[in-house]
């Protein structure tokens, strides 16, 4: 039988242990998929979700249509109490208009918000577009979708602080056009300097009239981004790029947001999103290209770049995933073709402490 001084001092040293190995266990912990489940497949093509909470009740945005491109695209809200059984709330349509990527947000006065893109195809050729917004004072009856900005912008996704939104913008050439003529001339974008698809920072008080407030200094066709604000008050985007590189950049910048620092990854991104917790960690979602098959993916993000530590039930044709954090579960949205039908899907994720 040990004497008691000795136990005191085993049990000392055993905590000592365990405390040092602490930080270093959790550095290593990875998410945990609770659950994943199909949530919809009733249009031929189901693609492009973001998901939010919004009076105590789980709102699911997404696209249906014919194909990936072609066909004219419609949006479907969906709304869970739980998260698990799910029933259609709204089909918002525009005829002769290709609505795409449906993002959600909720205004100051509470409304519900859908920004998304409006195209217009000849078969699979883009003969223009332009942002689309609508609102929703209870998720079922909507306002008919309303243009915003020029044609040739696609404004991908509204984030609202202090009564104002910010979304960026990007304005890549429609062929057939004079600017699509002269892009095509181009074999690389312009290294450094403007990009010669052109983003752009909006903001706005009624998600109708926009403001430019500056032009990003990104090269490479940069195009899908989100916007998040830090709890330092800075402003975060994750930026989409189809030229140069391809990698994926990270930028920060205070109030007044014209002064951006920006950081290229080494991850291309497709459906780019992010989210902050409550303990200011960051956690980002985008497609993963390689290796082969595709996946959508979860990933730890800092100021400077991503790192995949979650892959979803996923492959082909996938990604644009929604984020919200409720009940300290990560849920997440996300659209998928690995069993077929492209789907939409739900995840369910408990992250690390």
């Amino acid at each position: 039988m040990r004497p008691h001084g000795q136990i005191r001092t085993l049990s000392y040293l055993i905590s000592c242990l365990a405390i040092a190995a602490g930080p270093a266990a959790a550095a290593d912990a990875t998410p945990e998929l609770l659950s994943v489940k199909k949530i919809w497949d009733v249009g031929n093509h189901n693609a492009f979700t973001d998901l939010i909470r919004w009076h105590d009740k789980f709102w699911c945005t997404f696209r249906e249509a014919d194909d990936h491109v072609g066909g004219n695209g419609q949006l479907r809200v969906l709304v869970s109490a739980d998260g698990d059984n799910w029933e259609s709330a709204a089909l918002l349509a525009e005829k002769g208009i290709d609505l795409r990527d449906p993002k959600l947000s909720v205004t100051p006065d509470d409304r519900l918000m859908i920004v998304a893109g409006g195209s217009v195809y000849e078969g699979k050729t883009l003969l223009g577009r332009r942002p689309r917004v609508a609102f929703s004072k209870d998720g079922r009856e909507w306002t008919a979708p309303q243009k915003v900005l020029s044609e040739g912008e696609w404004l991908w996704r509204v984030t609202w602080r202090d009564g104002v939104c910010y979304g960026a913008a990007y304005n890549a050439s429609v062929r057939g056009t004079p600017a699509a003529k002269e892009a095509a001339k181009l074999t690389k974008p312009a290294e450094p300097g403007p990009a010669d698809w052109k983003l752009k920072l909006y903001k706005s008080v009624d998600g109708v009239d926009y403001e430019l407030v500056h032009h990003f200094d990104v090269p490479g066709h940069p195009n899908e981004t989100t916007l998040r604000f830090l709890h330092d008050g800075r402003m975060m985007a994750m930026i989409r790029r189809e030229g140069g590189s391809t990698m994926g950049w990270i930028a920060t910048a205070e109030p007044p947001f014209t002064k951006w620092t920006y950081n290229e990854t080494g991850h291309r991104f497709g459906g780019p999103n992010f989210i902050e917790l409550p303990n200011n960690e960051l956690w980002a979602t985008t497609r993963r290209y390689l290796p082969l098959p595709r996946e959508t993916v979860l990933a730890k993000m800092d100021e400077k770049s991503i790192t995949p530590v979650l892959a979803f039930p996923s492959g082909g044709d996938t990604s644009y995933a929604g984020q919200v954090w409720y009940d300290d579960i990560l849920w997440i949205s996300y659209y998928s073709s690995h069993e077929g039908k492209t789907s939409i899907y739900l995840a369910k994720v408990k992250l690390p402490k």
